[in-house]
């Protein structure tokens, strides 16, 4: 990826989503690697005018298409509810949004009027981050608050009246055992929630957990290990009713799928924000000031990378699989009535059903549950190394030259 000015969509967006990143938390937690900052009054109205002006220079390049979601990631989201309900009210104003407004919530940042607020505002879908169920592993981990804290609001954000309801696990801690991984999912799930969602901790280098530890690589939790959680967690979150929604999420029927990050073309706005629009892809800076800088006179983008048509494809593919099915008609819907799935991927694609990873059946291509452990560890390899190449550059410099990626 390479610095550069990026030409505006003109047109080629399918069916967008729009992302929102605020940066800002009262807690650092050590092990976060997302962009974040400590919380400052100052900063945040920096920060804030300068997301205004981003979303009035995006929004005539996106004028005419129908936005299908709204998700608002951090950082803390609602470390400042009436800034959020601002720039949420602003997106409204200027871009047509048809689906679901959804957000990242803290369990030490939601009392009963945040999560009013919220209902208030149009947000639709909440996840809140709970990660564990014990006191000793959230401590493990520099978690703010305390296991009663997290499953309170859980259920209290259950029972508000929102669409969808997703809760975080973390799995493969320090220390902790499939014992306490069982107690954590089922302590969870008796919560109500419609959607469980669950992710190993991995200390990126540049993360003050991989600093404190000196890391230089990131490493993986054993195979082993992860797939006994994970198989744990796909036996409990069944024995409720619910249903394999991605590689690591599960959902209750007829509930609305919580996820940020399987959304084919969408605009991102904030420090750090990713933009996927078919003929590129790019990110924003990551530091807050140098954002804040750069606008209203130009788009803050750091980095960017030329999508060709080909790439794209492949894009769309991987995030089909994590969410555990690939279908011809969707594959056709977005490039094109004389574009098959089978033709451009069939050979990529035919060991994996011959290794019991995927089953083709009447037009699409399925995971099995073989095949969901095996995916999420290829996942998992790619976007580490991804994720720690880009987002490691791009938090020590605000306009790095260039990423390899």
């Amino acid at each position: 990826m390479r610095p550069g000015e990026v030409p505006p969509p003109a047109g080629e967006l399918h069916r967008p989503g729009l992302y929102l990143h605020i940066p800002f938390c009262r807690n650092l937690c050590p092990f976060c690697p997302y962009n974040r900052i400590a919380y400052d009054d100052e900063l945040f109205a920096r920060f804030e005018r300068a997301a205004h002006e981003e979303i009035d220079l995006i929004a005539p390049h996106v004028d005419g298409c129908e936005v299908v979601s709204l998700y608002v990631g951090g950082g803390t989201p609602t470390v400042r509810t009436d800034g959020l309900a601002r720039l949420l009210d602003h997106l409204r104003s200027r871009l047509t949004i048809i689906g679901d407004t959804c957000i990242e919530l803290h369990p030490a940042n939601m009392d009963d009027a945040c999560l009013d607020h919220l209902r208030e505002a149009g947000v639709t879908q909440v996840s809140i981050g709970v990660q564990s169920a014990s006191d000793r592993l959230l401590q493990r981990i520099g978690r703010n608050h305390d296991a009663a804290t997290g499953l309170d609001a859980a259920r209290r954000a259950a029972r508000s009246g929102f669409d969808s309801v997703n809760a975080d696990l973390m799995f493969a801690l320090p220390s902790q055992t499939l014992e306490d991984w069982d107690c954590d999912v089922r302590e969870v799930l008796d919560c109500g929630v419609d959607q469980l969602s669950t992710y190993p901790l991995f200390s990126f280098p540049y993360s003050d957990l991989g600093k404190a530890e000196g890391l230089h690589r990131v490493p993986l939790p054993p195979a082993r290990r992860v797939r006994s959680m994970l198989d744990c967690a796909d036996r409990l979150a069944r024995e409720r009713g619910m249903e394999r929604c991605a590689v690591w999420s599960w959902a209750k029927p007829g509930k609305k799928k919580f996820s940020s990050v399987t959304r084919h073309h969408y605009i991102g706005i904030g420090p750090s924000a990713g933009s996927m629009t078919g003929s590129h892809f790019h990110v924003n800076t990551f530091d807050v000031e140098a954002y804040a800088d750069a606008l209203p006179d130009r788009r803050p983008v750091a980095l960017s990378l030329p999508v060709d048509r080909r790439l794209e494809m492949v894009y769309w593919l991987y995030w089909r699989l994590y969410e555990l099915r690939a279908a011809d008609r969707d594959f056709r819907a977005l490039f094109g009535e004389s574009a098959s799935l089978a033709g451009t991927f069939g050979a990529m694609l035919q060991p994996f059903c011959w290794a019991g990873w995927l089953k083709r059946d009447d037009g699409e291509y399925r995971v099995t549950h073989t095949g969901a452990f095996r995916i999420h560890r290829l996942q998992n390899d790619y976007s580490l190394d991804y994720i720690d190449r880009l987002w490691g550059r791009c938090r020590n410099e605000a306009w790095p030259r260039a990423v390899d990626l």
